[in-house]
């Protein structure tokens, strides 16, 4: 008797083979990224010198196969090419090497012709102008190095299966190249490096209004971790460009929240690298206002100063033991004195009593930070689930599949796509962790 199987069942086990390999590989201080439209990162590890068979062992290559086999059974996707914006040049809008900003554009079609996603890549931060000099000779600091195609997926698929709700609109990815979430304003003459995140993202915008967004009826802007700051960061602004006009405008922070959390040494890691960003990209003058009246800079850089003010209704899509933030900011490196938290870090299960003491502590931050004046405005909804995990919306496992994660029944596709349209409130906060047993966790 065959076995039949929906693409969504595949996705979902390619999510958990992704997740059970991402253990492993992880403990050996491997890079590998099997899953498209994943934010990469890079986990290090005190055990580089040993070899991968010693690390990982004969009888845990069954999965790297069972990968390829998932991989090559999965349904193709349709390709949405790279565009440049020569046009932007002009302006000064360029890319830190001074190459053209760029996007990738699916059109809509039939109902969803006259609504758009607007949708802010991510990909971290530089904080030095070295660090930058470096960074502009990747596809995050030049169009000239970005792939020429890119397949939509979670939020961005075209697949009314995967995406329901906006699978439609005209869907819209625009590219990360200038180091500071799309907000920095400066040029460094000695190392010929351009931080012009804000002209880019204004070239940009102005750019999609000219080829139909300023006759949409219903616009989103998104973004994930770095872009998820932006989202955040520009959320009035791009209602700015609609003002006037009787178009829906909302935005949505995928893992953005970024949070002024004390390190597991009583230091502000994160503070002290968003202090470097905020100074070399001059990002200061671009900040809201109604922040920096009565906070510095690198404060009104991070999301819990800012979202309270917001007056364009924001969705936050977060997990609360944010992986990355619990890599490079709750207990990072130069703060985990000893590797105390190195198995902890690659293995939730292996956190003993008193790390998770911490965890549950951060959390409650988060928890706080969004119950907070977030939640004053009735406008805004937000779906934090007690998942260790960094990005949720462009992962079809993770977005609306068999499966995915939920709060009160309820998937994060539904749930985003009810606060859009007005159909339900949703203002969805987890119980603590281990009770979710939905999550898709990266370690």
């Amino acid at each position: 008797m065959p076995f039949f199987f929906s693409w969504t069942s595949i996705y979902a086990c390619m999510d958990w083979i992704h997740a059970s390999i991402r253990s492993i590989i992880d403990s050996a201080g491997i890079y590998i990224s099997l899953e498209p439209g994943r934010e990469s990162r890079e986990y290090p590890s005190p055990l580089l010198n040993l070899k991968m068979g010693e690390k990982i062992g004969m009888a845990k290559l069954w999965a790297l196969s069972l990968v390829v086999l998932v991989l090559a059974a999965a349904p193709s996707v349709p390709a949405v090419p790279i565009t440049l914006i020569t046009s932007a040049v002009d302006k000064g809008a360029v890319c830190m090497d001074g190459t053209p900003p760029a996007y990738h554009m699916d059109p809509g079609s039939g109902a969803g012709k006259k609504s758009w996603i607007v949708n802010l890549e991510g990909g971290g931060w530089c904080e030095s102008v070295t660090a930058c000099m470096y960074r502009k000779g990747s596809r995050l600091g030049s169009s000239n190095l970005m792939e020429r195609q890119l397949e939509f997926r979670g939020i961005l698929s075209s697949n009314p299966a995967e995406n329901p709700d906006f699978y439609s609109w005209n869907r819209v990815m625009i590219r990360y190249c200038d180091g500071a979430s799309f907000a920095g304003e400066g040029y460094d003459a000695g190392s010929r490096v351009y931080f012009r995140g804000q002209r880019i993202f204004n070239a940009a915008i102005q750019h999609l209004l000219s080829i139909g967004m300023s006759s949409a009826d219903q616009v989103l802007l998104a973004g994930g971790s770095a872009g998820g700051l932006s989202a955040i960061l520009h959320c009035d602004q791009f209602g700015a460009f609609f003002a006037g006009r009787s178009t829906t405008v909302k935005c949505l922070a995928d893992a953005g929240l970024f949070l002024d959390a004390v390190d597991v040494a009583g230091g502000h890691t994160l503070r002290s690298y968003f202090g470097g960003v905020v100074a070399t990209h001059r990002v200061a003058q671009t900040l809201p206002r109604s922040c920096t009246g009565h906070l510095d800079a690198t404060s009104c850089f991070f999301p819990q100063n800012i979202i309270g003010s917001i007056k364009t209704p924001i969705f936050l899509l977060n997990a609360a033991y944010d992986t990355w933030q619990i890599h490079e900011s709750l207990a990072p490196d130069v703060a985990d004195h000893g590797g105390a938290w190195r198995a902890c870090k690659s293995n939730r299960l292996a956190c003993n009593a008193s790390q998770m003491k911490v965890l549950q502590a951060f959390r409650e931050q988060m928890v706080g930070i969004v119950e907070g004046a977030f939640s004053r405005s009735k406008g805004n909804g937000f779906f934090i689930n007690s998942c260790f995990t960094h990005g949720q919306s462009k992962v079809p496992a993770t977005w609306n599949a068999n499966g995915s994660p939920t709060i009160h029944n309820k998937s994060i596709a539904k749930s985003v796509s009810d606060w859009y349209f007005g159909r339900a409130e949703v203002r969805a906060i987890d119980c603590p962790y281990p009770c979710d047993h939905t999550c898709h966790n990266d370690i």
